[in-house]
Formats: structure tokens, C-alpha cells, sequence
């Protein structure tokens, strides 16, 4: 656990001269704010105040003075920044001038969510394989035509020269206290995936919001821009965020997934946490999936689920049991695989955690998997399945209609949430674009 002396030490030694206070907005936009680091000490004992009028969903102008309250365990020096602007970082959760946690703060509402699963008995673990695209600038410093870095596949071992750029990467998530269990190239052309360290939820989400900001930093020193829109080209497949997730309990840590009895290895408690998110599954993607563009990945794209169905092995599956060798069965948990790195990962890891809370609570009861030799033996089955959302629209209707996941994000966040993507999904619709042209412009 970091404290303020440890803190203010490493300042001194390593000449910090600026802290970065990190938060977010709704859709999990990074903002900031900076101070010199000589502010620190009253910052880390008072907070620092700062308008959120202008901040997306946050608050009316009449209510807008908020402090940033920083997370010491989320201190870390930026490796990009050096010198006479070297800098570090704190991630702060947001709160009212009366010192309450303020109800439209994202990261609040996973601390909330936390806190039930912790009057449960349980502590909730993530770990997320990150996938994102790195795209060459063209002169001018433009993306468009996009222009990948390397032509390589899935798993691909060639020279390419993405290599160097990911070794960098991952470099430089260690120097940050990021750990990386693997890397590797994914199946389209720039196309690659970092997988991140098990952790507590919170920290994983802390985790996913660092990395976003970094990986872009080390790809702009190389002249690239690393990109995590979930589909950048109809040519191109889309980048997920598979999500690995599992209960613990609260005073020993043990894994409260686990029977090795069972045919899938899972307990009872597992059994019902996967059936909740089945059932609020359509309605979490208004989180987990939550652009546009999330669309053109779900359902279309490589390995993108399409039926709201768990198993072992079945790339359509929204949710899949991970296979867990003998001796390894503290590591089983549950992989959903709708969520897009576009996702606020403190919103994301929230429905989620919810969804799966409910169906414990409810016991609900969890349908038979399905497998993909069971759909090639009865392709009418595919019929009968329920599909997840294949739009915005669709997703933000689900959600509206969904009272756990929209207690979740507590009425402040989810109002201003579906406004927000309402206005965003209303906007495309208006859009005519190079494709209708070319279909309609010379015909009608």
C-alpha cells in the first residue's frame, strides 16, 4: 500500500516536477488535471477542486465545484515524460465539496458494486486481453487512408515491425506496475493483443484506462497511432476485450467458482453468476459495446459472439468456460467476450459484476451450454437462441428496459449515459454515406 511519505520520497528522487490527476467522464474519456508537485501534500490531504459543468454527464452548472480525491496505490511516474517536464500520475475518484463520493463518478459506481459483492462474502478478480490496431501516419501527420503497420496474421512469429513497437509497449506498462502475462499478433493486418495480469477489479480497470493512455504514447513516439475503435475497416476484423472474471471469497481468497466435481468445473455460486449475466446480457452491451462502431465488430466480426449462450468451445458464445488443467483450479473463471476496448472499463467491470450479483441473488437457473458439435447436429437450434443487440439503439433499449443494470449505474450516470448515446446513435442515423451513393445516387 503506497503511502503520502513514500510517495513524496519517490518525488523527490526521481525529481518529479508535475502530477497528472487522472479521472474520467461517462464514456471513459480520460481527463485531467495538473499540478506542480510541490501542491502534492495538500492535494493528497484536502483534494483539489476542479469544474465539472463541462465535463460530459457530470454535473448542471449550478452544481459544479467537485474535488478529485487521488488513489495513492495508483501512483506511477509517466515514462514518456522526462526531463524538465517529467511527471507522474494519480487516478482519483470524484467527490462533492461535502466529501461525499459524487453518484455521477464511474469509478465510484465500481467501488459501489464492489462493496455489494463484498456484503455477499465476495471480492471480484478481471483480467482483459486488450486488442487494438497500430496504423502508420501519412504526411501531414494524417491516418486516413489507413495505412496498418505490418501485413502479418494470427500468432504470426515473422520480423515485422510491429515487434520492436510491442516489446516497447509491454516495457513500458512494466515501468508503470502494469504486469503482462503475453502478447501477441492478432489475426488482422496491425492488428495485435496485450493481456493483462489477473487482478482485483478495480486495479484491472485502473489498469485498462493506464494502458489505453500509454499504448497511444509509446505508438506517437513511433510515428503511429495506436487505435482502440472497435472496427477501423470493413476489411479489417474488430478488436475485442475479453473479459476473464471470477468471485473469491472475501476472508481467504479462495475461488468461489470452483467444484472439480462438475462436468464445466463450476460451483453453484458460479452456475448462477453465469446465468445472471446471460440474462442481463442484451442490456450490458449498451455498456460493454458502447459506440456505434462497437456494431460492425458484434455479431460480423472474427470470433465476435453472436447468441447470448455459454460453453467450452463455441466462437459464437457470449461466454465461455475456460478449460482448466488438473492441479490449476484456483485459476478457472468465466470469459465474456462482448466487451470492446472502447468500453469505460469502471461502467464495464460494474454491469458486469451486477448482472452476475443478480443471478445469485435470484438463483437463477443456468440453460445447458452449447457447443459448436451441437449446433453443426442441430442447426435449427440457432432459431430459438436469443442474439445479442445489433445496434446502439437496439442495446440502449435493452438497457432502458433493465432495472439491475440500470441500478448499477445509479440513476444520475445511467440518464445522462443513454441521453449521451441516444444523441450519438441519432446522429449516425442522419449520416448518407460513401456507400449509399455509390448504391443509390446513379439508380434512383
Amino acid at each position: 500500500m503506497a503511502t503520502k511519505d513514500s510517495i513524496l520520497s519517490l518525488i523527490e528522487e526521481k525529481h518529479i516536477r508535475f502530477i497528472d490527476l487522472w479521472f474520467t467522464d461517462i464514456t471513459g474519456m480520460v481527463k485531467s488535471v495538473t499540478v506542480p508537485s510541490a501542491e502534492l501534500e495538500s492535494v493528497i490531504a484536502n483534494g483539489t477542486h476542479f469544474d465539472g459543468s463541462s465535463i460530459e454527464g457530470f454535473a448542471r452548472v449550478a452544481e459544479s465545484d467537485m474535488l478529485l480525491v487521488p488513489d495513492l496505490n495508483t501512483f506511477t511516474v509517466l515514462p514518456w515524460d522526462s526531463g524538465e517536464e517529467s511527471t507522474a500520475r494519480l487516478i482519483c475518484t470524484v467527490h462533492t465539496l461535502h466529501g461525499d463520493p459524487f453518484i455521477g463518478d464511474p469509478r465510484n459506481a465500481l467501488i459501489k458494486a464492489l462493496k455489494q459483492a463484498e456484503e455477499l462474502g465476495f471480492s471480484y478478480k478481471t483480467g482483459v486481453e486488450l486488442e487494438f490496431f497500430l496504423f502508420r501516419l501519412g504526411e501531414g501527420k494524417g491516418l486516413l487512408p489507413l495505412d496498418p503497420l505490418d501485413q502479418s496474421g494470427y500468432f504470426d512469429m515473422s520480423a515485422n515491425p510491429g515487434k520492436a513497437v510491442l516489446r516497447k509497449m509491454v516495457a513500458t506498462l512494466a515501468e508503470m506496475g502494469i504486469n503482462v502475462d503475453s502478447t501477441h499478433h492478432e489475426n488482422g493486418s496491425g492488428q495485435h493483443e496485450i493481456d493483462l495480469q489477473y487482478d482485483s477489479a478495480l486495479s484491472s480497470a485502473d489498469k485498462v484506462l493506464t494502458a489505453r493512455v500509454a499504448l497511444k504514447a509509446v505508438a506517437s513516439c513511433h510515428d503511429l497511432h495506436a487505435t482502440f475503435m472497435p472496427r477501423p475497416a470493413m476489411h479489417l476484423p474488430g478488436s475485442g476485450m475479453h473479459t476473464h472474471q471470477s468471485l473469491h471469497d472475501v476472508n481467504t481468497d479462495d475461488n468461489a467458482f470452483v467444484d472439480s466435481g462438475d462436468e464445466y468445473g463450476l460451483s453453484q455460486t458460479a452456475k448462477y453468476f453465469l446465468a445472471g449475466q446471460l440474462c442481463h446480457a442484451r442490456a450490458m452491451c449498451a455498456i460493454l459495446s458502447p459506440l456505434v462502431n462497437s456494431y460492425k465488430r458484434l455479431g460480423t466480426s472474427f470470433e465476435a459472439p453472436v447468441y447470448v449462450t455459454w460453453a467450452h468451445i463455441n466462437r459464437g458464445a457470449l461466454i465461455r468456460v475456460p478449460h482448466i488443467s488438473s492441479g490449476k483450479e484456483s485459476h478457472t473463471r468465466l470469459e465474456l467476450r462482448c466487451p470492446d476496448p472502447s468500453s469505460n472499463p469502471y461502467l464495464a467491470s460494474a454491469v458486469m459484476l451486477a448482472a452476475g450479483l443478480d443471478g445469485i441473488r435470484q438463483q437463477m437457473p443456468l440453460p445447458d451450454a452449447l457447443e459448436e458439435t451441437l449446433l453443426r447436429q442441430d442447426r435449427g437450434r440457432l432459431r430459438q437462441l436469443e442474439v445479442l443487440p445489433t445496434s446502439l439503439g437496439e442495446a440502449l433499449d435493452a438497457l432502458n428496459q433493465d432495472d439491475v443494470i440500470l441500478s448499477a449505474l445509479g440513476p444520475f450516470i445511467s440518464d445522462r449515459y443513454i441521453a449521451a448515446k441516444r444523441q450519438e446513435f441519432d446522429e449516425y442515423n442522419r449520416q448518407v454515406t460513401t456507400w449509399e451513393l455509390g448504391r443509390y445516387i446513379s439508380q434512383y
